[in-house]
C-alpha cells in the first residue's frame, strides 16, 4: 500500500501553459508538472524567487492527471503595453512605467489561449528524500499561503481542492477513489459536477512513472521539468498516458 494526496482542479477558466513562442500562447488540456508544482509551492509559501526550495520542491513529488473534462478552448486578443527597462530599477506601479520609463511603453500584441470549464483530479506521490510530507502538503492546499492559481492570475480555483490522502496500491485507484462533495445539490437533481461534464465517453490518464496499475498507451515526451525559475528554463521528461473508455451500455443523462 502506497499513500497519495489526491484533490480536484476546476474553475470556470484555466491556462496550463505550454512552450511560449512568438505571439501565441498555447496551452494544454490538462496540468502541466510545473503548473502543478506552482500551485503547490504557493500553498506552501515558496516565493518565486526562492531558487533553491524550488529546486527541492521539484524532486520531493510527482504527478498524475485525470482529465475528466478538457473544458471548451477560449482564445483571448491582448494588447499589452511594456516600458523599456531602466537598468536595476523595478517598476512597482503603473504609475512607475509611465513616468520612470526612457520611452513611451511599446504595445505588444499576443493571442492568450484558455480552457473553459474543464475539471481534472491530480493526485501526488512523495519521494522518499522529499523535504514535505503529504500531511503538510494537505493542511497546505487546505491554507494556502499565497492565492493559488489554474496556471495564471487571471485563473483561480471556483471549487474547495478537498485535499485528502488515500492508501491504496496505484495511482489509477487513487484518483479513482477520491470522493468529493456534491457541486450543485438540489432536490431535482442529484448529478455532480463530474457526471454533467463528462461528454466523451472517455477519460484520460496522465502519470510520469510507474503507476502499478495501469499500463500505458501511448509514452511522450513533454517539456515541463521547471530547471531554473528565474530564467523561465523547462528540461523534458517522460509522461504516459491511458484511457479508459465507459462501458458502451452506459447511459447518457
Amino acid at each position: 500500500m502506497e499513500n497519495f494526496l489526491v484533490f480536484r482542479l476546476y474553475g470556470p477558466m484555466a491556462a496550463w501553459g505550454e512552450i511560449a513562442v512568438g505571439e501565441t500562447r498555447r496551452i494544454a488540456s490538462y496540468p502541466s508538472k510545473s503548473a502543478l508544482l506552482g500551485l503547490v509551492s504557493a500553498a506552501l509559501g515558496i516565493r518565486r524567487d526562492e531558487q533553491e526550495r524550488l529546486d527541492k520542491l521539484t524532486c520531493s513529488f510527482t504527478f498524475g492527471v485525470k482529465l475528466i473534462s478538457a473544458g471548451t478552448l477560449l482564445k483571448d486578443y491582448h494588447t499589452i503595453q511594456v516600458p523599456d527597462s531602466v537598468g536595476k530599477f523595478i517598476f512597482r506601479t503603473r504609475r512607475d512605467e509611465l513616468v520612470m520609463g526612457k520611452d513611451p511603453p511599446g504595445t505588444i500584441i499576443s493571442t492568450r489561449e484558455y480552457r473553459t470549464d474543464s475539471l481534472s483530479v491530480v493526485a501526488v506521490r512523495r519521494v522518499q528524500t522529499a523535504s514535505y510530507t503529504l500531511e503538510e502538503l494537505k493542511m497546505a492546499l487546505m491554507r494556502p499561503t499565497f492565492h493559488l492559481y489554474l496556471g495564471r492570475k487571471s485563473c483561480p480555483p471556483s471549487l474547495p481542492l478537498c485535499p485528502q490522502i488515500i492508501s491504496t496500491n496505484g495511482i489509477k485507484h487513487a484518483l479513482d477513489s477520491a470522493v468529493f462533495p456534491p457541486i450543485f445539490p438540489d432536490k431535482n437533481n442529484t448529478q455532480d459536477l463530474a457526471d454533467r461534464m463528462i461528454k466523451s465517453k472517455t477519460i484520460r490518464y496522465y502519470w510520469e512513472d510507474d503507476a502499478g496499475d495501469m499500463e500505458p498507451e501511448q509514452i511522450f515526451e513533454r517539456f515541463d521539468q521547471p530547471l531554473n525559475r528565474k530564467r523561465w528554463q523547462f528540461s523534458p521528461r517522460m509522461e504516459n498516458m491511458f484511457i479508459e473508455s465507459k462501458p458502451a451500455n452506459d447511459k447518457e443523462d
